[in-house]
């Protein structure tokens, strides 16, 4: 049996790092060409190397996105590039583009090939035609129901990964081929420059009444209606796992280290527990308690089940049950730690411990001084590092949040 491999994203170091120690098997990234995220959000080739060495020294694996479409100009490159990544140890490229995987294949033979969910693969023969062409993984379309990917998996060969999106932003358009905010704002989503368009608010104007905006829908915040729900696969990820799938992918390049590193806790924990049989319901109340404390848009199954609710768009409201208050740098001889702050602690704030495979540890803030010493009654300066009173279990990388 195919291990099952939790896959999640890194925009930048910090990011990654956090995705390795909270579980993930493997992270994916940007390089500096053709990635599918904002420039800030890709690795330069220096990067990469480091990326490369932290990320085996662990035994995990790095994959690198090459998945916006080329154009004619870009595909001179390409060769050079996917030598270069083979040259460093990348353990897999995903591409969308036909011509790229072509160019690709050609000049570095040897780097594993993952197919994007650009690529809109859906069917069992596309799937196939794909590995007949190099390709050692197909990541699905998003619009596939687990029966279709039960017959999909059931029509290509063995040795063909099979690997599906299971939590973050969804596009409203198919598998992501959205060209609403290069309509609007000349910023190809397909190129790596989507602006979210989807997420804005629309209203209506009546022709002969400029000026007066009408909501499409009665709502008090306006409307979203082209913007979708959150996915949030955690109470079937073992349906998920029957029907073939072998690597859960979580969105997110562009998210935070504590969203990563939350995000990753709870599914590793979920994956972990799928060799015992079904959870139990409190258990998994747990782990949607995590998903819960991360700023997320209301979450829903996607289309595993079938087509989602009709005329139900995301709300708009991005909603978080806690906020993330810092981070532990590192434990003092003295058995106190250095944390690096994100947002305000007092003195006397309970906080929750976002620790690799721990639930629900909490702690007191007390003992709060500056690194020389000097007595705090609250934390308030973002990213200044601060000393405080700790358990001996809270360890360097380890976060603090609060409950809102």
């Amino acid at each position: 049996m195919t291990p099952l491999e939790l896959l999640c994203p890194a925009g930048d170091m910090e990011c990654l790092r956090a995705a390795l120690r909270f579980g993930a098997d493997a992270v994916y990234v940007g390089g500096p060409q053709l990635q599918l995220r904002a420039a800030n959000a890709g690795f330069s080739m220096d990067a990469l190397a480091q990326a490369v060495k932290e990320t085996h020294a662990l035994g995990r694996r790095l994959y690198v996105t090459v998945n916006a479409f080329p154009t004619n100009d870009e595909l001179e490159a390409l060769g050079d590039y996917a030598q270069g990544l083979f040259a460093l140890g990348v353990d897999a490229a995903i591409v969308a583009d036909l011509g790229a995987v072509a160019v690709m294949r050609k000049a570095a033979p040897n780097l594993p090939i993952h197919i994007s969910t650009q690529a809109n693969c859906l069917n069992w023969a596309a799937a196939t035609a794909w590995y007949e062409l190099g390709a050692s993984r197909v990541v699905l379309a998003r619009e596939m129901t687990l029966e279709q990917i039960g017959q999909l998996r059931a029509h290509t060969p063995a040795a063909l990964e099979l690997e599906a999106f299971v939590h973050g932003a969804m596009c409203m358009a198919w598998s992501g081929r959205c060209m609403i905010s290069a309509y609007l704002t000349g910023r190809s989503a397909n190129r790596g420059g989507c602006t979210q368009s989807c997420r804005w608010r629309y209203h209506l104007v009546e022709e002969k009444r400029p000026g007066e905006f009408f909501p499409v829908e009665e709502d008090d915040r306006g409307t979203t209606i082209l913007s979708s729900h959150d996915l949030n696969c955690l109470d079937f990820l073992d349906q998920i796992a029957a029907a073939g799938v072998t690597s859960f992918k979580i969105e997110g390049r562009m998210k935070s280290p504590y969203y990563v590193a939350t995000v990753t806790n709870a599914y590793r924990q979920r994956l972990d527990g799928l060799a015992n049989g079904p959870a139990s319901s409190e258990f998994l109340a747990l782990l949607q308690r995590e998903l819960d404390a991360v700023s997320h848009r209301t979450y829903a199954s996607g289309f595993y089940f079938g087509q989602m609710r009709r005329h139900a768009p995301d709300d708009g409201v991005y909603r978080q049950d806690c906020v993330f208050a810092g981070v532990v740098m590192e434990r003092l001889d003295s058995g106190r730690v250095r944390i690096q702050l994100r947002n305000p602690i007092h003195r006397g704030d309970v906080l929750e411990v976002l620790s690799p495979g721990s639930l629900g540890r909490t702690l007191l803030a007390e003992g709060l001084t500056t690194p020389d010493g000097r007595a705090l009654a609250q934390a308030v300066e973002p990213m200044v590092l601060f000393d405080m009173d700790a358990p001996p279990e809270l360890a360097a990388g380890d976060m603090l949040r609060k409950r809102l």
